[in-house]
């Protein structure tokens, strides 16, 4: 008499699906709550953040604290930077936003900045130093891209109830609140669209490195 050997069950492709979706959603959870990776596309936040790098973005930071003058923060520019839609259609922006959450490709409505007006502010440029000041006060500023003037555009403006006033370390470079005002929105950015804190330096390995946040000073909570 032949003994048959039972051969052990295989999981086959009807789990791999329901796993896939499993982990997918987990993925989702954590970054939509407490944890996201952002691509930084250019050179505006330089030198602090460099055209290329991707960046662990926390969610809860300002949960946790109120947002301080000198943050940098990740933010939705619609409506303040970049227009409510593409105009291209709801059909081409959702695909736009599937791939953008895939990593497939950058965002373009979502920005890095330097927060340097906090609600209340008047932020003007420049003083005869030729300094940014915040409420008559010239701002120290080390982490200004090396060789560039705080700002070459004049501008003087208080920051509404609720808004920011947002810069990137790169001036010359960079687009900003300064490029915006007299525009829809004004470049002035409401709180309640930024996203999170850059806490890490992910990619590429030779710059893996904590972004460090600024010593405690003037928040939204306690103004001035």
């Amino acid at each position: 008499m032949h003994q048959t050997k039972r051969q052990p069950r295989k999981m086959g492709w009807r789990f791999v699906f329901p796993a896939l979706l499993l982990a997918i959603a987990i993925s989702g959870l954590v970054r939509s709550l407490w944890l996201d990776v952002y691509y930084i596309p250019s050179g505006s936040m330089e030198p602090l953040l460099e055209g290329g790098d991707r960046i662990l973005v926390s969610r809860t930071d300002f949960q946790a604290e109120p947002i301080r003058r000198g943050d940098v923060v990740v933010f939705d520019g619609r409506g303040s930077f970049a227009a409510l839609n593409s105009g291209k259609g709801p059909v081409v922006d959702s695909a736009a936003a599937a791939m953008q959450w895939l990593g497939l490709i950058g965002s373009d409505t979502t920005y890095v900045k330097r927060v340097i007006g906090l609600p209340g502010d008047t932020v003007v440029c420049c003083d005869a130093g030729g300094k940014v000041t915040v409420n008559g006060a010239a701002l120290d500023e080390p982490y200004v891209f090396p060789g560039d003037a705080p700002s070459t555009q004049k501008f003087s403006a208080v920051v509404p109830e609720g808004r920011l006033w947002l810069l990137g370390d790169h001036r010359s470079v960079s687009a900003d609140s300064r490029s915006l005002l007299g525009a829809p929105g004004g470049g002035l950015v409401p709180m309640d669209r930024v996203i999170g804190r850059p806490v890490q330096i992910l990619w590429p390995l030779d710059r893996f490195a904590p972004v460090a946040r600024p010593a405690a000073g003037p928040t939204t909570q306690n103004g001035r």
